[in-house]
């Protein structure tokens, strides 16, 4: 499992220029259509190929491939990338070649490519982590509370968007295939009431220091919305009743990129991503948040451990014995985790849910007394008793703020 018992696996890259504290990253926004779609497999070469439409929109059906018409700056930055379109949507996006592998911090390219995520593709992502952190990871006993006792995730109340419309699923692709995550809402400074900023863990966008960003990053808020079993048959409106919404620009750490690892849990102190999404079939319409209605304030200083009553956890568990399609929440006092001395200290609640949680939000009470996102699922033992978050600080704050720069421009 890797941070939290992460869906993947990142098994390559290359050397890494950072010259910031925090991470530019670009995008190009193209939007593809994807042809012959059908359920996922276990790895990127069992993937369908892609083929453009004329203007960017869905092909509707007709079977017809056409011109895609794509703006200068976006050919510009293609090409400044390495990154030739008509090889890219006719599959080339599933090339995870150490030199094909972006992964500097201003590389982030993600274009569209429309009905990728289809029903099929939805519900058959990775379920199966196998790199868990051991139990008693803690490298600094001394500012290192007791290990928590197991809290039972309980599912959350259906319809989701009632009862947590900021959360949802993170969706993308990985060299070994289709993998998920959760995600939050969240509010943007630069655009009040109209967000299109989303948080997640830095490990579901990007692979850390052996590989590079992940692919075809999709947000999908209130995912199966009414809470429809897996064994029964889901129409993609039923799986993404408010749409599927691409990732524009992503940002996370530079201590992730060069640090994070798939299992110990290096890195995990700053494993944290913000990224500005825009809605599959078009720009035109309601932001993020009108759509869904909620976005969360995130706190940058959130009270120490001890001030802390409880924090409540959210996202999709999808290892046993969960399978990734219900929305499940653990609420309890926090602890700390400390893995170094020289790092922050971590988060720790007792909870049961597993990977598939990651990068789900952790919401307690602020300074000033309301609900806020203090924090998001980072890693997880394989006994599946405890999870641990970043307590978001400079670093985490210097990310959102470039993301609701960017969104402003």
């Amino acid at each position: 499992m890797r941070p939290i018992r992460p869906l993947f696996a990142a098994r390559r890259g290359r050397s890494v220029r950072r010259t910031t504290s925090s991470v530019l990253a670009v995008s190009a926004a193209l939007a593809l259509t994807a042809t012959a779609c059908g359920p996922g497999e276990d790895n990127a070469d069992g993937k369908p190929t892609a083929s453009a439409t004329a203007d960017g929109g869905s092909a509707g059906g007709s079977g017809e491939d056409k011109p895609i018409e794509i703006p200068d700056d976006i050919k510009d930055r293609l090409k400044e990338h390495g990154i030739d379109v008509d090889k890219w949507r006719n599959g080339e996006w599933k090339n995870w070649d150490k030199d094909k592998w972006l992964r500097e911090a201003e590389d982030f390219v993600n274009p569209i490519i429309e009905d990728f995520w289809d029903s099929d593709r939805l519900r058959d992502t990775d379920k199966h982590p196998e790199k868990p952190v051991d139990n008693d990871i803690s490298g600094d006993q001394g500012k290192t509370d007791p290990i928590p006792e197991p809290v039972d995730a309980q599912q959350v109340a259906t319809p989701y968007h009632d009862s947590a419309p900021a959360a949802g699923k993170l969706f993308f692709e990985t060299p070994e295939g289709s993998a998920q995550c959760s995600a939050t809402v969240v509010k943007d400074p630069a655009n009040p009431g109209k967000s299109n900023m989303v948080w997640t863990a830095g490990h579901c966008v990007h692979a850390g220091k052996e590989g590079g960003w992940y692919r075809n990053l999709v947000f999908v808020p209130s995912y199966n919305n009414e809470g429809k079993p897996a064994d029964q048959k889901a129409t993609k409106e039923e799986l993404a009743p408010y749409g599927v919404w691409w990732s524009k620009q992503a940002r996370t750490s530079d201590e992730w990129i060069a640090q994070g690892a798939q299992s110990g849990g290096a890195g995990a102190p700053y494993d944290f991503a913000v990224m500005e999404v825009t809605p599959e079939k078009g720009a035109a319409g309601k932001s993020l948040e009108e759509t869904v209605g909620a976005a969360m304030p995130v706190e940058f200083n959130a009270p120490a451990v001890p001030k802390i009553a409880s924090i409540k956890a959210t996202g999709y568990p999808a290892a046993p014995p969960f399978d990734g399609e219900l929305e499940f929440s653990c609420a309890d006092k926090p602890g700390r985790l400390s893995l170094s001395a020289s790092q922050p200290t971590m988060y720790r609640i007792g909870c049961t849910m597993t990977a598939g949680s990651s990068g789900g939000g952790w919401v307690a009470k602020g300074q000033d007394g309301k609900p806020a996102l203090v924090s998001n699922t980072s890693i997880g033992p394989v006994t599946a008793g405890w999870l641990a978050g970043p307590r978001f600080g400079k670093e985490a704050q210097g990310i959102y703020d470039e993301v609701s720069k960017q969104s402003a421009n």
